[in-house]
Parts: C-alpha cells; sequence; structure tokens
C-alpha cells in the first residue's frame, strides 16, 4: 500500500477522496443508546442521515450524503439503506480518480525512490524556509501538540506536510478519516446482488519516470492548502466533531447549520493545477463530474430504482452534482425516510 501511495505522488489530490476499510457490523441487535467516548463524540451503531431523492418520472435515484472525518469508534448501520439497495437495480460508486502506470510491479519498485525523494521539497528547503515565519510559527504549536517531535515531516512540502498534521490531529480527537461508510454499502450491494456502476476516472501516466523527476523539481502552489490546515485544526476540530455526530444521528438540521470550513478544496487545487498533473491530464475535476452525473443521468433513463453515495458538499453546495441535475430538470427532494 505505501508502495502505490508513494508512485502515486503526483496524484495527491485524490487523497481526500479515497476510503479505507472498515469490518462490517455483523449483528442486527437493537440500537444501543448513544455514548460519549471523548467530548461530543458519538460511539455504538448509529443510522446516518436520512437519503436524497433525485426522480425523474417514475424513475428515482436514492444519495446517501457522507461527511468526513466521522466518530473513530461508531458503527453505521441503516435499515433504510439496505431496504432501497435491496430493490435497486444499481448501484452508482462515489466519484474519484486512480492514477496508473504501465510499469509492472518491479518498474515500480524501481521508482519507489524516486517516488518518496519526491515528497520533499526541492533544493532540499525545509518548511521553516518555505512558509511565512508567521504561518511556521503555527505549525510548529500544531505539530508539538499532535504529532510530537516528529523531525523527517520538516523536509515535506507544505501540502503534504499539512496531510500529515491533520490525520494526526483528527485521530488524537477520536475521528477517522474513512473507512465508515463505503465498506458497509459494498457488502449491501453483494448480499443483494445489486450491479455496481463504476464512475472512477483512471488516468495513465505514460512516463511516470519523467513525471516524477519533473515533481521532484516543481513547486506547487499549496501554502493555501497549508494555511487552511491550520486554520481548520485551530478553529474547527470542535465543529468536526459536532458535524460528525449529527451525521452519525441522522440530523440534518444541525448538519446545514454548522459552518463547513474544509481546506481539501485547497489542497486539491493546488494538485491538479500543477503543470506536471495538468499537462498529462486535463481538467481532471471536469472528467470527475461529467463520469459521474453521466451515469446518474443513464440510471435514471433506465432503472426504477438506483442508489449512490456522494459527499455530502456536492449534495448541498449551489454548484454540486445535485444542483447541476435540478438545473436540467430533475426533480430533487431533501432527505426523507423510507417507511
Amino acid at each position: 500500500m505505501r508502495l502505490r501511495r508513494a508512485i502515486g505522488l503526483f496524484a495527491l489530490f485524490v487523497i481526500a477522496m479515497q476510503a479505507s476499510a472498515q469490518t462490517v457490523p455483523k449483528t442486527t441487535a437493537p440500537l444501543p443508546p448513544i455514548r460519549d467516548l471523548a467530548p461530543l463524540v458519538v460511539s455504538g451503531i448509529q443510522p446516518g442521515p436520512g437519503l436524497w431523492k433525485v426522480r425523474k418520472g417514475e424513475h428515482t435515484l436514492w444519495v446517501l450524503g457522507t461527511v468526513s472525518p466521522l466518530p473513530r469508534r461508531m458503527e453505521w448501520e441503516s435499515r433504510e439503506v439496505e431496504q432501497v439497495i435491496a430493490q435497486s437495480q444499481a448501484l452508482i460508486e462515489p466519484p474519484g480518480v486512480r492514477i496508473d502506470t504501465n510499469l509492472g510491479f518491479f518498474g515500480q519498485l524501481v521508482l519507489a525512490p524516486k517516488a518518496f525523494s519526491a515528497r520533499k521539497n526541492p533544493d532540499g528547503q525545509t518548511l521553516q524556509q518555505v512558509v511565512p515565519p508567521e504561518m511556521y510559527a503555527r505549525w510548529l504549536v500544531l505539530k508539538r501538540k499532535y504529532m510530537g517531535r516528529d523531525s523527517g515531516v520538516e523536509n515535506y512540502r507544505p501540502i503534504l506536510a499539512a496531510m500529515e498534521l491533520y490525520q494526526e490531529a483528527i485521530k488524537d480527537v477520536g475521528l477517522r478519516q474513512g473507512g465508515v461508510v463505503w465498506p458497509v454499502v459494498e457488502k449491501l450491494a453483494k448480499r443483494h446482488d445489486v450491479p455496481r456502476i463504476k464512475t472512477t476516472v483512471t488516468v495513465m501516466i505514460q512516463d511516470p519516470k519523467v513525471a516524477l523527476k519533473e515533481f521532484r523539481g516543481a513547486r506547487l502552489e499549496d501554502l493555501d492548502c497549508f494555511a487552511k490546515t491550520l486554520e481548520r485544526l485551530e478553529s474547527d476540530l470542535g465543529t468536526m466533531r459536532e458535524r460528525a455526530n449529527a451525521w452519525a444521528v441522522g440530523d440534518l438540521d444541525a448538519l446545514k447549520a454548522l459552518p463547513y470550513t474544509d481546506q481539501n478544496e485547497a489542497c486539491v487545487r493546488a494538485a491538479a493545477e500543477s503543470n506536471v498533473l495538468r499537462k498529462r491530464t486535463g481538467d481532471i475535476e471536469a472528467q470527475v463530474a461529467g463520469r459521474w452525473l453521466g451515469a446518474a443521468e443513464a440510471a435514471l433513463a433506465k432503472n426504477p430504482t438506483t442508489f449512490a453515495v456522494l459527499p455530502m458538499r456536492e449534495l448541498t453546495r449551489p454548484d454540486g452534482f445535485l444542483a447541476r441535475l435540478k438545473a436540467k430538470g430533475y426533480v430533487v427532494e431533501e432527505p426523507v425516510r423510507v417507511e
């Protein structure tokens, strides 16, 4: 896993969209009461939010919105979701990007040292040399709090240092980045024999050696990503816990009311707009949106019932995926419970 991640360093913008594995709860016993672990972090089996509904005539696309991070020690079990999946003719997978090369395992192994070195700032510079002094002072406070005396990260590019810090911080407050929702959905689809529609855009890097060489020498416009990550960890950890709790117990009103500050967009932009990646992929964000929306419209035209999973931001923001479907004439309804 570490090797594959290293080979894909020049595709950093997909990290926030990837999900890790999680064990699916094996019991269907009554839901236990919510109990606190760390302050305001729920645990145990939780139902999650209701489903969004997109309609075209008699055909319906049910969409589950997800947020990240979520409580580390919660398990998600939604009878509503299982009921809809059992009735569905297809499951639309979440949007994403997969970076691949035409190299085999041994070819990747040869590139691994170069990929690991690409984590570092060009010309051997440290974080202290590439970020403004005031920003670096804030970094040190947060680093000591969540990462201790880790010195290796001081050589990382700002975008990678920010990601490392973020992961350590959310773990410390009882949250986790992924692995809560999608593994359960996968298992339910398999249980009910529901075909899956892949929407991941695969980008083949035809010249990985050249790309890595360019990446090692390139500078990314990633200070905005670094700054927004610091800001979020300084001021938004409490809100992250509240948002995670609201998602876990299905409190849509609370989810809407809570401010949503997401550094990921700045980090995605820093990587996606780098010359190293853009000249090999074009506008990858547009490709991802086009692939998912195309799959959704095809499913709505064909299937009486389809199920999909999307980040909550694509359901609620004015230019999100559901807003684009609504602009095309589809009927979009906020979450309702299936009886």
